[in-house]
């Protein structure tokens, strides 16, 4: 919890063909020996991952990646892992040994990549290795272009003053946005049960505590069996109450109709996602008959307990609602379904772990296909009759 989590930070990934020094381009801008490096191509076989800081940006993800130009049945699954990481990408490097230019690789690459719109930096590696002149497509030219050599440190500053250039620059959507302003103060409801990690709280809370911060407004933190006493004891009611979604039943019936009330995540529904496309989701809940296939997504692996949110309640809930059995599939961490047409509703977490490119790129997915999707939040608001009353802070309605 010191550290930036890696959903809050840019993602820059590092692509090229083997062997033209991705591995050592990372350990250069890093200035750590954080990717194996060798002679022999192919030896970065899974993506690697390394949290740093590129000032004024702030903390980024640098992602090296296997070679586009692997072979045999393994290397192709090790290019699919490849291509899948362009599903987080926020800034693109595509690496290229200088004596070789531009192929049908690099072509193949810069294609894709424009299609997602994601913003491209070419790497000429190993400058101090060449010899020859080449020009550069015509094609290219308003690609920005960057000679460097990783082995010697050579042009790995101005690298760096390019990756600041061409860093998206959106402005992001703060949690706490548009929803509380200085001076107001929110009421956090956090429940400690089995389910809470020991001795801290859970990242989305720790997030959304800086974010009040942030907005120069005061925050109280109680958990739901002493959230009457604690509004009792206000001189006047908070401007916000944000709650666990899975207290929503509780704390509903103790927080008065004109104080706000919301929950962390469909906070993080509309940070990461698209809340108006979730809140659709939920509306796919009643169109849901017995056998219908659903998919609960997570973003992190964890210790199930007895009554998991995903496992358990969830899909509990949804049998009673449809008065029957479903089938249901989970998938946690990365991995994401190509193919999700077989599915009537996809169910997804906060996505407190995933960045927005990636949370955007599943919802689109999803919504290209044809299926609705809702998050834990918007669901469990649907589920106990209260979603109307949790989506007045943000102007959305339910119909």
């Amino acid at each position: 919890m010191n550290q930036t989590p890696r959903g809050n930070r840019l993602h820059i990934a590092i692509f090229g063909r083997r062997n033209v020094g991705k591995s050592s381009l990372i350990n250069a801008l890093t200035d750590q020996d954080i990717a194996v490096v060798s002679q022999v191509a192919g030896t970065t076989t899974d993506p690697v991952y390394k949290s740093m800081e590129i000032l004024p940006i702030g903390p980024v993800l640098l992602i090296d990646t296997p070679g586009i130009d692997d072979e045999g049945m393994i290397g192709e699954l090790r290019i699919e892992k490849t291509k899948k990481v362009l599903g987080k990408t926020d800034l693109a490097l595509i690496v290229t040994d200088a004596e070789i230019g531009i192929g049908e690789y690099e072509e193949g690459l810069i294609d894709t990549i424009r299609s997602k719109e994601i913003p491209i930096i070419i790497v000429y590696n190993k400058i101090d290795l060449f010899h020859a002149s080449k020009d550069i497509s015509t094609e290219y030219l308003t690609i920005p272009i960057v000679s460097t050599s990783a082995k010697a440190n050579s042009g790995i500053e101005a690298l760096k003053q390019r990756i600041i250039k061409e860093a998206p620059k959106d402005e992001e959507i703060s949690l706490m946005a548009g929803l509380i302003e200085k001076g107001d103060l929110v009421v956090l409801v956090t429940p400690i049960d089995s389910a809470a990690p020991k001795g801290r709280m859970i990242l989305p809370q720790v997030q959304v505590i800086r974010d009040i911060l942030d907005h120069d407004a005061i925050m109280m933190v109680c958990k739901e069996t002493e959230l009457a006493d604690t509004l009792d004891r206000l001189k006047s009611p908070p401007n916000l109450i944000v709650t666990d979604s899975q207290a929503f039943a509780y704390v509903s019936q103790i927080v008065p109709k004109e104080i706000p009330l919301t929950s962390f995540s469909i906070l993080f529904a509309r940070y990461k996602g698209d809340l108006d496309t979730l809140i659709e989701g939920a509306k796919a809940i009643k169109t849901l008959v017995p056998g219908d296939e659903v998919l609960i997504v997570e973003g992190c692996t964890h210790h199930r307990q007895e009554d998991d949110i995903g496992t358990v309640k969830i899909p509990r809930w949804l049998e009673k609602e449809v008065g029957g059995k479903l089938s249901f599939s989970w998938f946690a961490g990365t991995t994401f379904e190509e193919d999700l047409s077989k599915y009537k509703l996809i169910v997804h977490c906060g996505s407190c772990m995933h960045n927005r490119r990636e949370m955007m790129n599943r919802i689109n997915r999803a919504k290209g296909q044809g299926v609705p999707i809702v998050n834990y939040g918007v669901l469990i608001g649907y589920m106990t009759q209260i979603l109307d009353r949790v989506l007045e802070p943000f102007s959305n309605k339910l119909g």
